[in-house]
């Protein structure tokens, strides 16, 4: 007999009378149990008759290649924001989400100010100059955010930069003052003197190498400077390419085995495309400006992809096929190089859209980061990016999630975050989903889900993407399932039937457990407006918050009977839900 789990009442007709009595809130957080011989064991609220139905299949024993953790990186504006309470607090959560160590990258290392932050703006004071133009080094403010870092295991992708106001060949105005006026200042120029920037990134590599040891300094990664095509860098395109040289030749004689690499650049959309071509041909072909050889040190090639949300009368149209186009130019113009085909990519921020400081009050696209789905998004380019780097047979190691927290902020404003004010926002457990997922990858196929080449070219804006991710680990099948529109706007439900074979044969009952993030489960952002949306909670209501920002179960975990190694779950999944099934034997 085959044991089914199952929302739908047609399939269970207990449920007809459990959902005429049951609050609709409470119907999704329950599992029933029919007790019907032979019937389903019935999961929450029963389907709508005018949902997508979707056939889902995963083969426990057939291999998928690796699903190596390419989502684990992280990175934000604000250094000092690393060691403030609600930081340290989420870098905890983010060292948690897998035994493999997350990766941070962050700006303004280097840039000159006393270690206040504000919005895009952070600083450490590494360097100043006396009255003679001799330089004067502190590391203190440098050592709290990487003692952060080193006590909880992660691993920094080191910014080199931005340029300390005494080296500036244009240092006056020096801090911007976001979002007022222009934040590309003093700090965004070229050195004065080249020679005094390369003793200056020496004594930085050479202070980390000394404080953490060599052998773990030289597990991080080391890139120069951030979106040298744009105003970031006030200097012209070999400029950037004679700082390269100088950062890389002085970060090698601190620590020779050291990975470094760049450009950072932004897109490659048209502009970034021919930037990023001129590097690596500099790279592979041209005069080192600070040794003289040909060539420089190219361990990784870095980039930023970046989505292009819109507002449509009164809803946001994500734009994912933007993001995953921009990814694929990526691609082939690092494979378009023969020298570099095989060297590591990291996109260094990649991102549903550009300005994570920018709120959602006056920028209205941006209001799917409070909700499920900026969740659902953040999935739905991970599964692509995996897809396509199987496709391209491209060295990935990476792609960072260009979010953290903003100290001193209203709640819930909107900011491209992980977390407000120390409570987790859905996306933060896609994250946790990811976690709870194995590496070694098994083949799982979706009749709901669309091809990535369609998603590339032209987004999600038709059908929905219902689709899986499967995984095993031993004695355990993970299985990630997603609903994701571009359109925020409302649609019914998916009746998803998942059926699981080649389970081992000695395996003769699993326990079920179903996470869950929508609208009402893994989501702290639903519970604050139905709070009342306080800007001041006191201690228990802030509690009821947190816990609702964690991952949750959606029902309670059940044991099920497998039968000649195959299982079959039924349930229904909202538009932008996602679902992580994990089944132990």
């Amino acid at each position: 007999m085959r044991k089914t789990i199952s929302s739908g009442h047609s399939l269970c007709p207990l449920i007809d009378l459990y959902t005429a009595f049951t609050p609709r809130l409470l119907q999704a957080s329950l599992l029933l149990f029919c007790l019907i011989p032979g019937a389903a064991l019935c999961f929450g609220q029963q389907p709508s008759q005018s949902a997508n139905n979707v056939t889902m299949k995963v083969h426990a024993d057939q291999t998928d290649g690796t699903l190596p953790p390419i989502w684990n990186w992280f990175g934000y504006d604000e250094p000092n924001y690393t060691y403030a309470a609600n930081g340290q607090k989420l870098l905890r959560e983010l060292a948690a989400l897998s035994p493999v160590p997350v990766h941070i990258r962050v700006h303004n290392l280097l840039t000159s100010g006393d270690g206040s932050a504000s919005l895009k703006w952070g600083s450490t004071n590494v360097y100043t100059e006396d009255a003679q133009g001799n330089a004067i080094y502190s590391w203190e403010i440098l050592d709290r955010i990487f003692d952060t870092y080193h006590a909880l295991g992660i691993k920094p992708l080191v910014q080199v930069g931005f340029m300390p106001e005494a080296l500036s060949t244009h240092p006056s105005p020096y801090r911007h003052n976001f979002p007022q006026g222009s934040i590309y200042t003093g700090w965004t120029y070229p050195p004065k003197d080249y020679a005094k920037w390369a003793e200056l990134v020496f004594r930085f590599a050479a202070h980390l190498r000394d404080r953490y040891g060599v052998d773990e300094v030289e597990t991080w990664m080391w890139e120069i400077w951030n979106e040298p095509d744009i105003p970031y860098w006030s200097g012209t395109r070999e400029e950037y390419f004679k700082l390269y040289d100088f950062s890389a030749d002085a970060i090698l004689r601190a620590l020779p085995d050291a990975r470094v690499g760049g450009p950072d650049s932004t897109g490659p959309g048209p502009k970034g495309a021919e930037f990023l071509r001129a590097f690596l041909a500099h790279c592979a072909h041209e005069r080192n400006f600070a040794n003289g050889k040909t060539g420089a040190p190219l361990a990784f090639i870095s980039f930023h992809p970046k989505g292009d949300p819109k507002w449509e009368t009164g809803h946001v149209e994500m734009g994912i096929a933007h993001q995953l186009a921009v990814i694929e130019t990526g691609f082939k113009i690092v494979s378009s190089f023969p020298e570099w085909r095989n060297t590591p990519i990291v996109l260094g921020e990649s991102d549903p859209e550009g300005c994570a400081g920018c709120t959602a009050k006056t920028h209205p696209q941006n209001s799917y980061r409070n909700g499920e789905l900026f969740a659902a998004y953040t999935v739905e380019v991970f599964h692509a990016i995996y897809e396509m780097v199987r496709q391209e047979k491209i060295n990935f190691a990476g792609a960072v999630t260009w979010s953290f927290e903003f100290e001193d902020q209203p709640y819930f404003e909107g900011y491209r975050e992980l977390a407000s004010n120390g409570l987790d926002k859905p996306v933060l457990n896609a994250f946790r989903m990811f976690g709870l997922l194995g590496v070694d990858r098994v083949k799982a196929v979706s009749s709901g889900g669309i091809p990535v080449g369609e998603i590339v070219e032209a987004g999600v804006r038709g059908r929905p993407d219902i689709n899986v991710m499967a995984t095993r680990k031993e004695h355990e099948i993970e299985m990630l399932v997603w609903n994701y529109h571009d359109e925020d706007i409302a649609a019914a439900p998916a009746n998803i039937e998942l059926s699981v074979d080649g389970l081992p044969a000695s395996a003769k009952q699993a326990l079920l457990e179903h996470f869950r993030i929508d609208a009402t489960h893994s989501n702290a952002f639903t519970a604050w407006k139905e709070m009342g949306a306080p800007q001041s909670p006191s201690a228990h209501p802030y509690e009821e918050l947190e816990s609702a920002g964690q991952l949750q179960l959606f029902g309670s975990p059940v044991w099920f009977q497998i039968d000649h190694g195959s299982a079959h779950v039924q349930f229904t999944l909202p538009r932008q839900g996602l679902s992580l099934l994990r089944f132990s034997f």
